[in-house]
């Protein structure tokens, strides 16, 4: 109990060193990338091929604040994971070319998984959901939905598709083995399918095995990354004085 409390204490000091840098540097981007956010909307508004409406006064105002944001924190995102790896390896030892690579490796996946989600996910799902108009029954999609529809989709697909960094370091760390998730394949699915069907816009087989199949492969590259590296037999290595 001590050694976890002395980990969390160490992970919130370091954390706690590089938040207010972190804190201003999203706020001036988001500040810059307004003024650009026009065209930012207009590429998703052309890439769905849809048209956007508004129902109230601030709402395209707060839209364009909301894709700015967006548009900062996808630019900020190795920063982000260079401060997070760096807290976490502060009570772990993940320092120097281990930190790099921790880094290096989080940010390559978020940023494949978002891009999956704009050219694969996104315009099945968009053209699924818009499929059931009709002669009485037409779209007008409000901006404000728009915008969060799209940004909450595109990130949480990228950070999902982190899982096998994450899966690396707690078995180095000694958080959870390999073993462990050797065993426990079938909870993962379990736990994947959960996963697809809670973030995936529409709730079709299809559409969620766009998000799980993918998933459930870098859960496996995680097990396999693990056992190449030998992560578990260089812990206990390490061990032996």
């Amino acid at each position: 109990m001590q050694e976890h409390l002395k980990n969390l204490t160490a992970f919130l000091a370091e954390l706690r060193k590089s938040l207010r840098f972190a804190a201003f540097s999203l706020i001036g981007l988001t500040a810059a990338i307004f003024f650009l956010s026009s065209g930012l909307i207009g590429a998703f508004q052309a890439h769905l091929h849809e048209k956007l409406y508004f129902f109230s006064v601030a709402e395209p105002f707060l839209a364009h604040v909301k894709a700015a944001f967006f548009g900062a924190v996808y630019c900020l995102m190795p920063l982000f994971m260079h401060i997070l790896w760096k807290a976490l390896g502060k009570p772990f030892g993940v320092t120097g070319n281990k930190l790099f690579w921790f880094t290096a490796a989080t940010c390559l996946l978020f940023y494949l998984g978002s891009l999956f989600c704009v050219f694969v996910t996104l315009p099945y799902g968009a053209s699924f959901l818009l499929g059931f108009q009709s002669e009485h029954l037409k779209p007008f999609i409000a901006i404000g939905s728009f915008v969060n529809f799209v940004t909450v989709l595109v990130l949480a697909f990228g950070l999902i598709f982190e899982l096998p960094v994450f899966m690396v370091f707690s078995a180095q760390s000694g958080a959870l083995p390999h073993r462990f998730y050797a065993k426990n394949r079938r909870y993962a699915v379990l736990a994947i399918a959960i996963l697809a069907a809670m973030l995936t816009p529409t709730p079709d087989v299809v559409n969620m095995a766009l998000m799980g199949g993918p998933l459930y492969l870098l859960y496996e590259a995680g097990i396999l990354v693990i056992r190449l590296l030998r992560v578990d037999e260089q812990r206990e290595a390490a061990k032996i004085p």
